[in-house]
């Protein structure tokens, strides 16, 4: 059985990261544009749903965020103790 190191491990996580990058980005990026009118239009009930679409864009670019750069780093903190031992 072929024992992973450090460097190994790290060039694995980048390359998973890297394939998700595109889709995670198209959808953030499609659900933003449609938030986007809903947060800039005026009319009839546009203060109620300003107040509902801001906090989802918002949870959006932290969910990307977290998706892209946290979990990836904290699987790599979590996986390299169990190498090193």
């Amino acid at each position: 059985m072929h024992s992973l190191s450090l460097t190994e491990l790290r060039e694995a996580i980048i390359e998973g990261a890297l394939l998700r990058v595109r889709p995670i980005m198209m959808t953030v990026a499609a659900i933003i544009a449609g938030l986007l009118p809903i947060m800039l239009g005026g009319g009839t009930g546009s203060e109620v749903m300003r107040r509902i679409a801001a906090p989802m864009v918002g949870g959006m670019v932290s969910a990307t965020i977290l998706t892209l750069v946290v979990i990836p780093a904290a699987y790599m903190v979590w996986k390299s103790r169990f190498i090193n031992k």
